[in-house]
């Protein structure tokens, strides 16, 4: 039975859930942050067009790809204060059922915590895990581990993932991404906390195997070495690269190795047991190249999230107890397609990022012009630049934006906006042959995005309201625990996507 108290507490804010005739023992859930219908568009059409060489105006056949064999629905996203949500307002939706304002962690706008899926699964006795290429504290893990009142308050969320100061204790089983800073104690070089706090030895002590490194990691064996949980695994102090950098210098584990590595890891503690797993993945940096309206570095994170949703296809016909769902939070970037050829986005090997940083970090005795022609331009994508395109970058003050803007240009991919947008976004699912049917059914249609967390609720037997009664009455006791520190003015590159 449902916890009287937990729902009213929350009042108005909850949402009537899609009745489930599927079970299953594990559930994969993934979150393409930022990610719209004509992400997948464009994704789609590159794919296509550079492997048959065939010309824009003549295309041919594109086939589907990944994605576009799962959509079952559409889901609607408005926050409760903003037709246009954040991370954080649609991740509380997607972890907690609860329509919450932009900003909030784990929270519904009266200020009071609500229980995540992740966190009732813990309590039931399954298997959890986050795997992001954002910091592991951004605004899409933090909610279903975290209760805070702003996403700018990453020193709790970080502390909350791990246990410390969550009143459930820790509650995540494996913890991959980004976000090493928040966890090392201010005075350290690379640590962007503002307190003394040691995170990393705190992990330390609650037996997390820690991996701060690529070799680090590799060591894992893909989560078939015997590797202990809890695990900690951060391999950058801020975001992971974006896809289009990180296939060039591969010093990081990918969203699909990271990815092998938990599932691995996952199966081998519960699939001779009754209780089995919940994951949440996030193709994170989908979102943040639309919010740099760079169109190569969306293009190939989004073809990152259709490979990975290949992978879980397989995946979940080899171990048909799971059940795979998936919705982005939000579209961003007002991605329109006209006049549009996508086949210039191939000449690019790196993202607007990666060429300021090389553009700022050239030799102080180097020639600009020759430099950003010579290495700049060839690594963008860009051909044949005029005279006036050269001078234009020359006068930028971020002359990696200015590449993406003219690359875009070239593309006849069009921004609308540096932020979100109030679209619709489809809703992706897959089951095994024997429930593909009965899935597809439940998830027919048009749903509020709050719907989805009590779905999952029901396939796996769990109850989140009771989660929130225990957090609520933690709260009631003593709220020091849900941390209102604000940002740390010092920690830039940890907040520049908090859109």
């Amino acid at each position: 039975m449902r916890a009287v108290t937990a729902i009213a507490a929350a009042g108005a804010f909850a949402q009537t859930a899609v009745a489930a005739s599927v079970q299953a023992k594990n559930f994969i859930y993934v979150v393409p942050d930022g990610y719209g219908q004509s992400s997948q568009t464009m994704a789609r059409d590159l794919k296509a067009l550079v492997e048959s060489g065939s010309p824009a105006n003549r295309p041919g056949d594109i086939p589907p790809i990944a994605a576009d064999e799962l959509v079952v629905g559409l889901v609607r996203t408005y926050a409760a204060n903003n037709l246009i949500t954040d991370s954080a307002a649609s991740g509380v939706a997607f972890a907690s059922g609860y329509k919450s304002n932009n900003g909030m962690i784990g929270m519904i706008p009266d200020g009071r915590p609500v229980g995540s899926i992740l966190e009732a699964a813990k309590l039931a006795g399954l298997r959890t895990a986050l795997v992001v290429t954002s910091t592991i504290n951004h605004a899409t893990p933090a909610v279903y581990a975290a209760h805070t009142d702003s996403r700018g308050n990453l020193d709790t969320i970080a502390e909350h993932e791990l246990g410390y100061g969550h009143p459930l204790g820790s509650v995540v089983d494996i913890l991959l991404g980004g976000g090493r800073c928040s966890f090392y104690p201010q005075g350290q070089n690379n640590s962007c906390r503002g307190d003394d706090l040691d995170l990393w030895a705190y992990a330390a002590e609650q037996n997390f195997t820690i991996a701060r490194n690529r070799d680090e990691f590799d060591a894992f064996e893909r989560g078939l070495g015997g590797t202990p949980m809890p695990i900690l695994g951060l391999f950058n102090d801020g975001d992971l690269r974006y896809e289009i950098d990180r296939r060039v210098t591969q010093d990081e584990p990918s969203l699909i190795e990271m990815t092998e590595t938990a599932l691995n890891t996952l199966h081998r503690a519960t699939h001779c047991k009754e209780q089995g797993y919940f994951i949440m993945i996030e193709a994170s940096r989908i979102d943040h190249a639309g919010h740099a309206n760079d169109p190569a570095a969306h293009a190939v994170d989004t073809l990152m999230y259709n490979d990975l949703l290949h992978y879980l296809r397989e995946w979940i016909d080899e171990h048909p107890d799971t059940v795979l769902m998936s919705a982005a939070d939000h579209e961003c970037g007002g991605l329109t397609l006209n006049g549009y050829n996508p086949v210039p986005l191939n000449g690019s090997s790196h993202s607007g990022e990666y060429l300021q940083q090389l553009w700022r970090g050239r030799p102080s005795d180097s020639d600009a012009r020759q430099f950003l022609v010579s290495e700049l331009l060839p690594l963008s994508g860009i051909r044949n630049p005029t005279d006036a395109e050269i001078n234009t970058l020359l006068s930028a003050s971020n002359v990696g934006s200015e590449l993406v803007s003219l690359l875009s240009s070239r593309a006849g991919v069009n921004w609308s906006t540096g932020g979100h947008t109030a679209s619709d976004i489809t809703l992706f699912a897959y089951a095994a042959a024997d429930q593909i049917n009965a899935l597809k059914t439940d998830l027919a249609g048009n749903h509020d995005n709050t719907e989805l967390p009590r779905y999952i609720e029901e396939v796996l037997g769990l109850d989140m309201d009771a989660v929130t009664e225990i957090l609520q009455a933690a709260a009631e006791e003593d709220a020091g625990w849900l941390g209102k520190r604000g940002i740390d003015a010092r920690d830039e590159h940890a907040h520049s996507h908090a859109h």
